[in-house]
C-alpha cells in the first residue's frame, strides 16, 4: 500500500532509525522526513498524509504541539508518538493518537501500530492495485476501476485473485468461466486472448508482475495485491468488520468460497 508518511525528530541519527524502521514495516509507503518542524508543517499544508511519527521531546516545538497543528490541518491524520519517555504518555493521549512507540524504535512496534491505525487508510486510493471482493468484485489502481476491452477479462482475475496464488489451468478456467458451454478450441482461444487482454491492462499501469505464467497454467502473486479477502485471511481487524456475507456476488462460481467466508468469521 503506498501510504504517505511524515517523519519527525530534531536528531538525525533517531531519525534515521525511524525512518528505517517504517520503511522495514511498509516498503512501498513514500516518507518525508523532517528535523524541523516548521518545514514539517509546511510541507504538510500543501500536501495531505496518512500518519504522522512525531517525536515528543524536541527543543522549540514538541510533538505535542506539532499534532495539534496536524490535526487541524487533516482531522483524520493518524498520529503515532515517538518518545524515550513513557512519562509523556498521559498527556499524549489526551490529543487522541492512533499510537505510542517508545525508543528505540523497531520495525516491529511500527508494524503493530500501522495494523491498528485510529483512522483506517483508504487503501483503494493508496494502491497501485486494490481487489474490492466483499460485495461486487471491482479492480481499482489508485482509486481508478480498471478498464479491459473484454468485459469476462474482469471475471478471469477476479477468479485468479480467489485462488489466492494456486495456479488455474486453460481447462479449468474455461469450465469456471463458461460453466454451461461445451469446451472447444474456439473457446481456449477467446481465453486467451482474455488473458493478453489482462496482461496489457496490467502492463499499462506497471503491475504485470502480479501474474505468473508457466506453460498452460496462469496465477496471481497475493502479496503484490491489497485485497479484503487477504486482508480478512490474515485476521485484519478491519477487513473482518468490512464482510457482509457476500462476496463477488456477481459471480456463481464465488458461492461456495462465501460459504467458508461466512464460518471462519
Amino acid at each position: 500500500m503506498n501510504m504517505k508518511v511524515l517523519a519527525i525528530d530534531d536528531s538525525e541519527r533517531a531519525l534515521k532509525l525511524l525512518t528505517n524502521s517504517i520503511a522495514e514495516a511498509q516498503p512501498s509507503a513514500q516518507i518525508f522526513a523532517f528535523t524541523k518542524p516548521s518545514e514539517l508543517l509546511a510541507f504538510a499544508k500543501e500536501n495531505s498524509c496518512d500518519i504522522a511519527f512525531l517525536d515528543i521531546q524536541m527543543w522549540g516545538m514538541n510533538g505535542l504541539e506539532v499534532a495539534k497543528e496536524l490535526k487541524e490541518l487533516n482531522p483524520r491524520i493518524n498520529i503515532i508518538f515517538v518518545t524515550a519517555y513513557s512519562k509523556h504518555a498521559c498527556e499524549a493521549f489526551e490529543l487522541y493518537p492512533s499510537g505510542f512507540i517508545l525508543k528505540p524504535v523497531m520495525k516491529e512496534a511500527v508494524e503493530r501500530e500501522i495494523e491498528n491505525l485510529r483512522h483506517p487508510i483508504d487503501q483503494k486510493k493508496n494502491s497501485l492495485i486494490y481487489a474490492q471482493t466483499f460485495g461486487n468484485f471491482e479492480i481499482y489502481s489508485y482509486g481508478t476501476p480498471m478498464k479491459f476491452s473484454y468485459s469476462k477479462t474482469k471475471e478471469l482475475i477476479a477468479y485468479l485473485i480467489d485462488r489466492n496464488g494456486a495456479s488455474a489451468c486453460i481447462n479449468e478456467l474455461c469450465a469456471v468461466l463458461w460453466e454451461n458451454e461445451e469446451d472447444t478450441e474456439n473457446l481456449k482461444a477467446y481465453l486467451r486472448k482474455l488473458i493478453s487482454d489482462l496482461y496489457k491492462a496490467l502492463r499499462e499501469i506497471g503491475a504485470e508482475d502480479i501474474l505468473i505464467k508457466q506453460h498452460k497454467n496462469i496465477a496471481i502473486v497475493p502479496d503484490k495485491i491489497v485485497c479484503d479477502i487477504y486482508g480478512f485471511m490474515k485476521g485484519n481487524p478491519a477487513c473482518i468488520n468490512a464482510y457482509r456475507g457476500q462476496y463477488m456476488n456477481q459471480y456463481s462460481w464465488a458461492e461456495a468460497p462465501k460459504w467458508k467466508l461466512n464460518e471462519s468469521k
